[in-house]
């Protein structure tokens, strides 16, 4: 080999790193505008979602699901002439299981808190991925569903590593791979997004399918209607009989301003007494002179 083809070679090599950072940048530019655009995305703060779950073969139970900006959840779903619960307020989980034989709310394990924060990015892990302290990775391109796919390899922040799948044609999210705890044991988790439609000028799927990686059994869940930025109020994700952090925040708010107004009014008051004496103090002066 000639120097100036080992060169060329090495010169490449130097290269790579850049060329793969610009094609992630360029791929991810057009799922961004595939999806309605980064700033339209950015520009929803909730969502409100109402479809059915496939719980058992021939078995489907109706649910409604809410979100909201920056990452509380909401999913009530109905069975046998019973609703459950299933809710994140941002910090802790919480459910009511009536199937279960738990009629009351009870707050969630350290391993169920710790899964919904993972899961509360509201905008996705894609989204500002560089700011968030992620990495993404181009590792090439694969079938998904007789079509194909770009895979990117992200390592989020926390180290935990997941894969996303682009369709190749038109750039919309097309599946998701990574590892999930639950109960104690960790597995391999895929998803697969599909039936995506246009809901206000945002590409939305309207079928969603999740399961062990490798097994024929998969969790379908159907959409019929998405919404987006409905008024959701806080109180929807917090715990039943839990205080609303709002209001106790207006409330003391209200009381310093009481006791602010109270210290203001007896300063008030003792100034006026002040002047109230110099004053007759003086007119005795006057008088005894």
């Amino acid at each position: 080999m000639s120097r100036k083809l080992l060169m060329l070679f090495a010169l490449g090599l130097l290269l790579a790193p850049a060329v793969q950072a610009q094609t992630v940048d360029e791929i991810l530019t057009k799922h961004y505008q595939a999806e309605g655009g980064l700033e339209k995305l950015k520009a929803i703060n909730t969502t409100r979602i109402t479809g059915t779950l496939g719980v058992g073969p021939g078995m489907d139970a109706p649910f409604t699901m809410e979100r909201k900006r920056p990452g509380k959840s909401r999913m009530e779903f109905s069975l046998q002439g019973m609703t459950g619960i299933r809710a994140f307020d941002g910090e802790k989980t919480w459910s009511v299981m009536p199937f279960m034989g738990k009629k009351d709310p009870e707050y969630g394990t350290d391993e169920d808190n710790k899964n919904a924060q993972d899961d509360a990015d509201f905008d996705g892990t894609l989204v500002d991925w560089k700011a968030k302290g992620h990495t993404v990775e181009l590792v090439g391109k694969e079938s998904v569903e007789g079509a194909d796919a770009y895979k990117l390899k992200v390592t989020k922040k926390n180290g935990k590593i997941e894969y996303h799948y682009l369709d190749a044609e038109t750039y919309l999210l097309v599946k998701t791979e990574g590892v999930a705890k639950v109960r104690g044991t960790e597995m391999e988790v895929e998803t697969t997004f599909s039936d995506y439609k246009d809901v206000d000028g945002y590409m939305q799927p309207f079928s969603i399918e999740q399961g062990a990686k490798g097994m024929p059994q998969k969790q379908k869940m159907t959409f019929s209607k998405i919404e987006l930025n409905v008024p959701i109020d806080d109180s929807r994700f917090a715990f039943p009989g839990a205080p609303d952090s709002t209001k106790t925040a207006a409330a003391a708010s209200g009381s310093d301003k009481q006791v602010a107004d109270a210290k203001a009014d007896s300063t008030k008051k003792a100034d006026t007494a002040k002047k109230t004496e110099s004053k007759s103090t003086t007119s005795k002066k006057k008088k005894g002179t």
